[in-house]
């Protein structure tokens, strides 16, 4: 019996390598995050016939790698789910993630919800560890959060957030977010943010911010206004002017960086593994008896989808 040549034109071509390995990785971590939030919901009961135990959501994992002239080279790990759970309430969800802990429970933009956006300007990676807990919705306007973050430190969140359109092409939100730890005790964010599409693919966005806490009294803000330019198939060009600072009382302005962060986001492998380039200069002053420095910033990350 005559074996037939693996090089016959009917043949199947060879797949790439390295598409079953990616695609295995992000079926695993999905699956992982699945298994987690199938056990939880299971705590709250059986589920009806077809009633899925659990469902991820909102599920990223980035690999990032940051460099900034006044600091050494850093790698930044971050993981974000949210997790349905349908035995227990439908507006209900569990979270859970890799990020700044203090900037999380203080519900600041750049940490909004856990977006996992690498931030350049003064977030570090060594802040990075794993919080979880329960969050829901209170109405339209009104949600909240409950977990515990580093090291079983308890925290809460009720949040306000409303936006209007005031004209077809501009949006304005606001967001209060009061919220309770063991370390920073009572608190509260104001998060302001302006939106006007210049164009189909182009628009202007600004978003300002600011925290108080029970424990310091101090103001921190920050500000964020940038030009976003749409290419289509998830391609986006970025450039944003970036500030942000502490308010001490008596003292004047305490920390205070400034920058300007150019960006580059298209995807590297269907529509949900992407890659995202950014350089960016910024002026630094650690404190306000400090001339301002200056450093150069280059960052890249690879996101996954789940």
């Amino acid at each position: 019996m005559q074996v037939p040549s693996v090089d016959t034109p009917d043949s199947e071509p060879p797949a790439e390598p390295v598409q079953p390995l990616i695609e295995n990785a992000r079926e695993q971590t999905r699956s992982l995050a699945e298994r987690f939030a199938q056990k939880v919901d299971s705590w709250f009961g059986d589920g009806g016939a077809g009633e899925p135990g659990g469902r991820v959501t909102r599920g990223l994992l980035s690999l990032g790698v940051l460099h900034r002239r006044d600091r050494d080279t850093e790698v930044d790990l971050r993981f974000t789910a949210r997790l349905r759970l349908p035995n227990f309430e439908k507006s209900a969800y569990l979270f859970i993630g890799r990020d700044d802990p203090r900037s999380a429970v203080k519900d600041t933009p750049e940490s909004n919800a856990l977006s996992g956006k690498p931030q350049l300007l003064t977030s570090r990676p060594d802040e990075r560890s794993f919080l979880g807990g329960l969050g829901g919705a209170l109405g339209k306007q009104f949600s909240f959060r409950a977990g515990v973050s580093a090291h079983l430190e308890p925290f809460v969140q009720l949040r306000y957030d409303r936006t209007w359109a005031v004209a077809p092409d501009q949006v304005v939100g606001f967001r209060e977010t009061v919220f309770w730890s063991r370390g920073d005790r009572f608190g509260s964010t104001t998060a302001l943010t302006y939106e006007f599409a210049l164009q189909p693919q182009l628009a202007l966005r600004w978003i300002s911010a600011a925290t108080i806490t029970q424990e310091t009294r101090n103001v921190e803000w920050s500000s964020n206004l940038g030009l976003y330019r749409d290419f289509g198939s998830q391609k986006l060009l970025s450039l944003e002017l970036l500030s942000d600072g502490t308010g001490t009382q008596g003292n004047g302005v305490g920390l205070s960086d400034r920058g300007i962060l150019a960006k580059w986001e298209q995807p590297l492998y269907r529509d949900w593994l992407l890659g995202e380039v950014a350089v960016g200069h910024f002026w630094l002053r650690p404190d306000s008896q400090s001339p301002r420095g200056r450093a150069w910033a280059l960052g890249g990350t690879l996101k996954m989808r789940f």
